[in-house]
């Protein structure tokens, strides 16, 4: 099995079925909402300044879920342990018929009727078309972890053992990532300029033609998340870490927790979730809790 080391633990998890969402003043426009809430859950984000607070949602399932995107504050999927799929419709959550036992640690799309989700212990990907969700197969038979997609036909996988898949709109292609590291997120700004994070601090980088691999540190990461190509951030057992374009550097963020997930809206506004409840905020100057 290639469970990841920390996969346990991996914030893309919204720990025994408990769902969260954030109320604020001004919610964020539909194009600019990315709904990714790492283990406690769904996020409304603000890009202006307003007050807001957590409330616990309910979402019909004890089982552990591992990531949420959504296209719209009332089109969002959460998935997780045991085939789960829940969707939310701007009221309710409800449960979507899977056809799988295996876990899912993973979910994107590029609109409502164009949903992966992705995970399992042999390269399980889901499809949704706005209407069912279907099997496909990717011709790989490794843990997937991650999914990421710059459109319809530019989408990326990863998975165990350095595994990389990309859909170009038609089929579905292994690429030579160059590490046999697990690979647990990914995230890009364009189709030439892609970042892979995984097990030893691997970061691998996409330009369009080839990936490069170089290492920032001695243990893991689990989460990427980037405003532009010069302005990334990587979390995991590191810490954070950020590339400014040009080379990678650790920052202090306040906490010894393990950190698992990153998102944010502008480099202005970046959330980072952890162990134990932490969520850390960065306002462009400091990091705060």
């Amino acid at each position: 099995m290639e469970q990841p080391a920390g996969l346990a633990r991996v914030v893309q998890g919204l720990q025994d079925g408990k769902v969260v969402k954030s109320r604020v003043a001004h919610p964020l426009p539909t194009t600019a909402f990315v709904a990714l809430l790492l283990l406690v859950a769904l996020l409304s984000l603000s890009t202006s300044c307003g007050s807001s607070t957590w409330s616990t949602m309910a979402s019909g399932t004890t089982n552990d879920l591992r990531s949420v995107w959504g296209s719209s504050s009332s089109d969002v999927f959460a998935v997780g342990d045991y085939g789960t799929i829940l969707h939310y419709d701007g009221n309710t959550w409800s449960a979507m018929a899977s056809g799988t036992n295996n876990s899912f640690y993973g979910v994107w799309g590029s609109s409502s009727s164009d949903v992966f989700v992705v995970g399992g212990y042999d390269g399980t990907v889901l499809h949704y078309d706005g209407s069912a969700w279907s099997a496909i197969a990717i011709g790989t038979t490794s843990y997937l972890y991650s999914v990421w997609g710059s459109s319809a036909s530019d989408v990326f996988v990863t998975g165990g053992f350095g595994t990389i898949l990309h859909y170009d709109g038609s089929a579905w292609s292994a690429m030579a990532s160059g590490t046999s590291k697990n690979l647990a997120g990914v995230w890009g700004s364009s189709s030439s300029d892609v970042f892979v994070v995984g097990d030893s601090s691997t970061i691998l980088h996409y330009d369009g033609s080839a990936w490069n691999v170089t290492t920032a540190g001695r243990s893991w990461l689990r989460g990427v998340w980037g405003s532009s190509s010069s302005d990334v951030f990587a979390v995991g057992a590191e810490g954070i870490l950020h590339y400014n374009g040009s080379a990678w550097s650790k920052i202090e963020s306040g906490t010894r927790y393990v950190l698992t997930g990153v998102w944010g809206t502008s480099s202005s506004d970046v959330l980072v979730v952890g162990d134990f409840g932490t969520i850390l905020h960065y306002d462009g100057s400091a990091w705060s809790e």
